[in-house]
């Protein structure tokens, strides 16, 4: 029996498409996946038959889970070379999607996370459905929002980035559209006339999506946006968790419950990579910031055991450490931050 490619990647009607084709593992990303997808898009990138490119994902159960988390870990237990080059490949990936000379669509119908996120916020047009469930839950195993998030996160209104990032908030399309996530919002039913439109006019999937988007509804964030910017604004763990408490509202204090079932690593580290993401200039030097920390995180106690808590064992019971944020001193988070020796710095494709 022959085993289907894990990415599909064909051109139709000047489209060049490519299907996540992993549905088992809800189309969690791999690195010879992230590979199938660059030979696709560097073959395009000059190819004047394909106007546009599409990223969709078969089968029903949603568009992009993450990163292969599992091979992560057990790379980490040892030297960590194999994450280090799923990380250099991925982010790789996420850069020339970012910098793509043609329209690059994303239809994000169903669960988008981590690995998904970044193959998707880089995209012009990213259509949102009602299936569409958006997070970067990263801090609850350990790790913190990469793929690009340092430079999206804290490109959202306000402090809205700050928050998702620290808490892995799941939005539904009404919030993701709202704030700027997604840029469409379509219902699922209407997506095959988007690709049918789409057919005949390749070179501007925005003026299709624009014809055919839907109201998704309020968004269900809108009412907490000046207490996110104001309790989220700090700019140290410590005193966005004294904030949170002070204010005593039951929505403040949900959100510190919350902070407190993840790692007080990742909520560090997080947070300073927001920050420095925030006034960086180049995707390519955040991206470079993302491969300094994933070699590194994957290889920590908190990425172990959260793995082990969330993915392995599923007792949703990690025993991080250091145990509160009082104990992640500044010098153990700068150092994780730290410079690669010349000649292993992340570098983006030609």
């Amino acid at each position: 029996m022959t085993l289907e490619p894990e990415v599909l990647a064909r051109v139709e009607s000047g489209v060049g498409r490519l299907t996540l084709n992993r549905p088992k593992a809800l189309h969690a990303l791999n690195r010879a996946m992230c590979g199938a997808m660059i030979e696709a898009l560097l073959a395009w990138r000059t190819d004047d038959a394909v106007k546009s490119v599409l990223i969709d994902h078969a089968g029903e159960r949603g568009f992009c889970a993450g990163g292969d988390i599992r091979m992560i870990a057990e790379s980490g237990k040892g030297d960590a070379s194999e994450a280090k080059a799923f990380f250099d490949t991925e982010y790789r990936l996420n850069h020339l999607l970012f910098d793509y000379p043609k329209p690059v669509t994303a239809l994000v119908d169903g669960i988008v996370m981590g690995g998904g996120v970044g193959i998707s916020e880089p995209a012009d047009v990213r259509i949102a459905t009602e299936r569409t469930t958006y997070a970067m839950p990263e801090t609850g195993i350990g790790l913190f929002p990469d793929v690009g998030g340092g430079w999206f996160l804290p490109r959202l209104p306000g402090e809205v980035g700050t928050w998702l990032a620290l808490t892995g908030a799941r939005l539904k399309a009404a919030d993701t559209v709202f704030l700027g996530i997604h840029s469409h919002y379509l219902p699922t039913d209407a997506l095959e006339a988007f690709r049918a439109i789409l057919a005949a006019d390749p070179a501007h999937p925005v003026d299709v999506a624009d014809g055919l988007e839907a109201d998704p509804g309020e968004a269900p964030v809108e009412p907490h946006l000046p207490a996110i910017d104001r309790l989220f604004a700090h700019d140290r763990v410590e005193d966005i968790l004294v904030a949170l408490e002070a204010d005593g509202s039951e929505w403040a204090l949900a959100q510190l419950a919350t902070l407190k079932t993840k790692s007080p690593q990742s909520l560090k580290v997080t947070l300073r990579q927001l920050r420095i993401g925030r006034g960086l200039d180049r995707f390519a030097d955040n991206m470079a910031m993302e491969y300094r920390l994933g070699g590194r995180v994957v290889r920590t106690h908190d990425f172990q055991e959260g793995v082990r808590a969330v993915i392995v064992d599923k007792d949703n019971a990690p025993r991080w450490s250091p145990a509160t944020v009082d104990g992640v001193s500044d010098a153990d988070v700068e150092a994780l931050f730290a410079p690669l020796p010349a000649g292993e710095e992340w570098t983006p494709l030609a």
